[in-house]
């Protein structure tokens, strides 16, 4: 079981198949279900850095874990903020921006493999995933619990992975802007 776990390419499938669930979850309004949802993202969240791990420490890095482990990033953000904006739980143009955002790097990075080049996360589109999975977690929540507005909590978090967001998307552009001339 250890070595299920440990295998950087079975975490990326599981927050893959973390996806429908959350979705599903979500589905059914109620505090229970929303924490459940929470805690089903947050497990698969600290996938994303575990599959990475792992990947570098045994050896592991492989051209399949290239290209799933960011899709499963993106699958997994985007399917969770795509519910939370059709529940009205958070504005639907910040979510727009935010996959818009995704697409168009992906497409930057198609260019560049294209061109036989390839383009690593940057420091700011790790911060930008720390914040759209700090503010994810608490809007999941979303309910007040005790005296702590996990919504508020979530929306000021929110904010920052908006402008982590267009900041990494612009830095991505302006450095790789020699790709699309070609």
């Amino acid at each position: 079981m250890k070595e299920i776990f440990s295998n950087p390419n079975n975490l990326t499938l599981f927050r893959i198949a973390a996806v429908p669930l959350i979705v599903i979850l979500l589905l059914f309004p109620g505090k229970l279900f929303a924490f459940v949802a929470a805690v089903l993202f947050s497990i698969a969240a600290i996938t994303d850095f575990l599959d990475g791990f792992f990947a570098r420490r045994k050896g592991l890095v492989s051209n399949l874990g290239k290209v799933m482990d960011p899709l499963a990033d993106k699958l997994l953000v985007s399917a969770t903020f795509i519910m939370l904006a059709s529940l009205g739980w958070i504005p639907g143009w910040i979510v727009c921006i935010i996959i818009g955002r995704e697409l168009a790097v992906t497409g930057l990075r198609n260019i560049a493999a294209q061109q036989g080049q390839e383009i690593s996360s940057s420091r700011l589109g790790k911060y930008k995933t720390g914040f759209q999975i700090a503010a994810i977690i608490p809007l999941l929540i979303h309910y007040q619990h005790f005296t702590i507005d996990f919504h508020a909590i979530g929306s000021v978090f929110l904010w920052v992975a908006l402008a982590m967001t267009l900041l990494s998307g612009a830095d991505y552009f302006i450095k790789f802007r020699g790709l699309m001339q070609a």
